[in-house]
């Protein structure tokens, strides 16, 4: 049984960037490969441009890191 919320999307985890593409809609997403986590709160922060900005400008306590 399909569900009627069924779609299909392309992603690309790529290096420097990440990338998300619907069908009839193109690119939706087009971010940096960067993830800011907390290392006290064990969570994720910011990811994409919010989160490129942080590098190397954080405190110990937050890593933001680019794969």
């Amino acid at each position: 049984m399909q569900s009627l919320f069924l779609r299909k999307i392309g992603i690309d985890l790529g290096t420097a960037n990440t990338l998300v593409f619907v069908p009839g809609k193109g690119v939706v997403i087009n971010e940096p490969s960067v993830v800011a986590i907390s290392l006290t709160e064990n969570k994720v922060l910011a990811v994409g441009n919010e989160a490129k900005e942080m590098l190397g400008r954080t405190p110990d306590t937050i890593v933001a890191s680019q794969p």
